[in-house]
């Protein structure tokens, strides 16, 4: 979600300088709480079990609740309800896609933790040890994490300016120097613990949130669904098509393509994220992983289907015109129902459900921003320093300070990034960040988990074939230029008629994977031998007994 079309959505309900305050109170309430608790719940130690880990103390039921927090982005939020009010089949879709990609993990969740450690490098480093394959894995996470990094923190620092009654671009600037600092703050004070609660936090708010909303837009209609969805289908303004696919991207065979491709990005690249897969290690062992992993699906089914009722009771109760008048891509709509439901902000219900609404969004932009900070830094000085650099010769209390400095580094990089990406149209960032976990990160895992024959050659391929190739794809798409939503509006050269490449992209890392295991295969040495021992007592023997 880009900083304009956040901030375009509190401008755009009735509410005044009152309601502004209110929800600015609630914020700030939240940042002082969330931080006390990064401050109690850090780690316990100084060693690097504690800071990455949280030394494996929280429960499953704690982990799926951390966990569902990484997956509840602001995109599914506010992007996947809106999608719902404005093109009906297609938001339907694309919610049942979000949750696709939890459970997708499940079958990762397992395997992932057994071969793992702290970070990804430590799961390539199992089939492949070596400084190489712990640079590739770094490499692969900052590519994943610092395109979404950049839109998270511009999109909270340009809604936190427009609560405080400000519009400037400098303005907002500062807000996101503001915001980036307190997530600085979690990260270092709370490590992976500290980070976690803060998700949980943020996942009971947001779901308590979606879930009276929910129940406010049944009980409009007597709690029947099939009286909800006709009256979406009138207010939508798109009649008996609603239920029709073809609205968000087009009804043409290229539109539908790259509706396909988006579907497939959000499944499969939000299945692989660099930061959920470092959160799995947080889990006591395989078993408890894939617990964890089950209750997330549950959760995060709950949550899809209470945006989906809200995105058609936002099409019920403010229209389709109203929304698309505001916001063509509907990212309006979950602000504009609760501006609009139980009397507006006039009346006491209304306030509080648009202060609850609004809250979400900040509290959803705020949380996962710490946890993609985490595992950049985790690489940066678990991967490249400890083990690229010193060769595993570090003691835990020094890589500790070395990934407290990482954190600060890629989170000072981010902020200023964010910074100078205020008033530009970002979105299209959420498109590269999933396509490159897709098209490397996941193909790396399957064969580095699934397949014996896969080597370092193979991952090396993987990773550098699949970042350049997907980038490359990505500046030659629509995202990149072409478009008013895209990131370059005002050029031109765009040779690919798409706005995700992921259809294109994922295939060219799976197949770059099987080619290089195919060249390197006779170059396997001693070494890798012997990780083939590793790998199978830790992965295939793990699985038997679970």
């Amino acid at each position: 979600m880009t900083g304009l079309s956040l901030a375009t959505q509190f401008t755009s309900v009735s509410g005044g300088s009152d309601d502004r305050a209110t929800v600015l109170t609630a914020f700030m309430v939240f940042i002082v709480l969330s931080l006390l608790l990064c401050v109690l719940a850090g780690p316990e130690g100084e060693t690097a079990s504690d800071f990455y880990t949280g030394s494996q103390s929280l429960t499953p039921m704690q982990n799926a609740l951390a966990l569902t927090g990484d997956y509840i982005s602001a995109a599914t939020l506010m992007g996947v309800s809106g999608l719902v009010a404005v093109a009906g089949y297609d938001g339907v879709s694309l919610a049942v896609s979000s949750c696709l990609a939890v459970g997708v993990f499940l079958v990762l969740a397992g395997p992932l933790r057994n071969a793992g450690r702290y970070t990804l490098g430590d799961a390539f480093a199992l089939r492949s040890p070596g400084s190489s394959s712990r640079v590739a894995a770094a490499t692969a996470t900052l590519a994943v994490c610092l395109p979404f990094l950049v839109l998270q923190l511009a999109g909270a620092g340009s809604a936190t300016a427009l609560l405080l009654g400000l519009t400037s671009q400098g303005a907002q600037q500062v807000c996101t120097v503001f915001v980036g600092s307190v997530m600085i703050c979690y990260t270092v004070l709370g490590g992976m613990r500290g980070t976690s609660l803060v998700q949980i936090v943020k996942v009971v708010v947001v779901i308590t949130t979606m879930l009276l909303l929910a129940f406010l837009v049944l009980r409009r209609h007597d709690f029947d669904p099939g009286a909800l969805l006709t009256a979406a289908e009138q207010g939508s303004g798109l009649g008996d098509r609603y239920v029709e696919p073809g609205h968000a991207l087009g009804d043409s065979a290229v539109g539908r393509l790259d509706f396909l491709s988006l579907q497939l990005s959000v499944v499969l690249g939000g299945a692989c994220m660099p930061h959920v897969l470092m959160r799995i290690n947080s889990a006591a062992d395989g078993a408890a992983a894939r617990r964890a992993t089950r209750y997330a699906v549950a959760i995060m089914a709950v949550f899809c289907l209470c945006v989906v009722i809200a995105g058609l009771g936002a099409a019920d109760v403010v229209g389709g015109q109203k929304i698309r008048a505001v916001d063509s891509s509907g990212q309006t709509a979950l602000v504009l129902l609760a501006g609009n439901l139980e009397g507006g902000t006039s009346g006491l219900l209304g306030r509080v459900l648009y202060t609850a609404v609004a809250c979400s969004v900040f509290v959803t932009v705020l949380a996962v921003v710490a946890g993609i900070a985490l595992s950049a830094a985790a690489a940066l000085a678990h991967d490249l320093h400890a083990h690229a650099v010193r060769r595993g010769r570090m003691s835990g209390y020094r890589e500790v300070r070395s990934a407290r400095w990482a954190v600060a580094a890629v989170g000072g990089l981010g902020v200023f990034l964010a910074a100078m990406a205020q008033g530009r149209n970002i979105q299209s960032l959420t498109h590269l960040a999933l396509t490159l976990a897709a098209s490397t990160v996941l193909p790396a895992c399957l064969y580095g988990l699934f397949w014996s024959r896969y080597n370092r050659t193979g991952l090396l391929w993987t990773v550098y074939g699949g970042v350049l190739c997907t980038t490359a794809l990505y500046v030659c798409s629509l995202s990149f230029s072409g478009t008013p939503a895209s990131l370059l509006p005002g050029r031109h050269f765009h040779v690919i008629g798409l706005q995700s490449t992921a259809v294109l992209a994922i295939p060219v890392g799976f197949l770059l994977g099987w080619a290089g295991t195919v060249v390197g295969r006779r170059a396997r040495g001693a070494e890798e031998a012997e990780a083939d021992v590793r790998w199978r007592e830790r992965v295939l023997v793990g699985a038997r007994q679970q």
